[in-house]
């Protein structure tokens, strides 16, 4: 399998993270990709380097407003007196109907920010359009008849909203990779397998029937993303029915997630797609630090398998999974459970 990644994450160091009102270090850190990489050490995958797109497949599913706050906030935020050395909002707005978008760089970076985890540094956007690059260049591969491709984006997408950065995630890759595998195929399904629900990819796709999206996640009455994921949400207007949430447990094990992903199997192949987009995220492990799920490095092997028995052209865009002994092996037992069956 082709892995497409790119270099140009290490310009995104973020720093700030906030846990129970204690300010630590982000679990989201180049590192990660490294450990990545070294999963992908012991298989069979060629790196392809990111093609650059340009604003594209970017623009396909977020608004012109955000992606221009995005290219100059950095710039904006430094000419501020005693500008802090990353960029977190210290106000969220209610967006009521009469809300008015704000012309100065703090109430934006309010404006588009869903929550503090998301701090934005000098080549935070840099890094964002080089994930979504790797997102897009994975998907143009299947498109030109790569049976499956693997996308090592960094930083992470999901959370990600049309017009709002959140839960570490500022272009939603995997809504750029759907997206993308939409300009042949008339239907798409999007699979989550992150231990957070896929919110923002919801959110992007919620009123759109072309576009089915499934997320298998902890519960979000007391896990992130909190106000999203529950299993009334089905979508709306032409859209409803084409969202599927799956909640789990916290501290879910193997038997019960492929339990769950045996019923979001079901719904995809009913949908009828064309294609399909991976969500993966690694952070269900029993050994991530952010302890919400307790998936052994064979049940990872057996998703990938699972996955591969749809049978569909697919595009695996990393999302979550953060600092452990076991994140490139996962990743790893993933990509060798996907080919297995395959």
């Amino acid at each position: 399998m082709k892995t497409v990644y790119s270099e140009g994450h290490r310009t995104h160091d973020p720093q700030f993270f906030l846990v129970r009102g204690v300010v630590r270090k982000t679990t989201e850190q180049p590192e990660r990709a490294d450990r990545l990489l070294s999963g992908l050490g012991s298989g069979r995958n060629d790196l392809v380097p990111a093609t650059e797109f340009g604003a594209g497949p970017r623009a396909r599913v977020h608004s012109p407003e955000y992606l221009d706050f995005l290219a100059r906030c950095w710039d904006e935020w430094k000419a501020l007196p005693d500008a802090g050395s990353e960029m977190i909002a210290n106000v969220h707005p209610v967006r009521q109907p009469y809300g008015t978008y704000p012309s100065g760089i703090v109430g934006r970076l309010g404006w588009h920010s869903a929550d503090t985890s998301c701090p934005i540094g000098p080549g935070t956007y840099a890094a964002a359009c080089a994930a979504a690059d790797v997102a897009a260049t994975a998907a143009e591969l299947v498109l030109n008849g790569e049976d499956a491709v693997y996308a090592l984006c960094r930083p992470p997408g999901h959370h990600a909203y049309r017009d709002m950065a959140g839960g570490f995630c500022y272009l939603n890759n995997t809504a750029i990779a759907a997206a993308h595998l939409r300009l042949k195929h008339e239907r798409v399904a999007v699979l989550d397998v992150d231990v957070h629900h896929g919110n923002g990819t919801q959110g992007i796709f919620y009123e759109r029937p072309d576009v089915l999206t499934v997320s298998i996640h902890a519960d979000p009455t007391r896990y992130y993303p909190f106000f999203w994921g529950y299993a009334h949400e089905r979508g709306a207007g032409s859209g409803t029915g084409a969202n599927l949430n799956l909640p789990l447990p916290i501290g879910t094990g193997d038997a019960d997630y492929l339990a769950a992903l045996d019923a979001a199997s079901r719904a995809i192949k009913a949908f009828a797609p064309g294609a399909l987009v991976i969500a993966l995220g690694l952070d269900a492990s029993e050994a991530d630090p952010l302890a919400g799920m307790k998936i052994t490095t064979d049940g990872f092997k057996r998703i990938g398998a699972a996955v591969a028995r749809l049978g569909l052209p697919t595009v695996l865009v990393q999302e979550g999974g953060y600092l452990s002994e076991v994140l490139g092996i996962n990743l790893a037992a993933v990509l060798r459970g996907f080919e297995g069956a395959r």
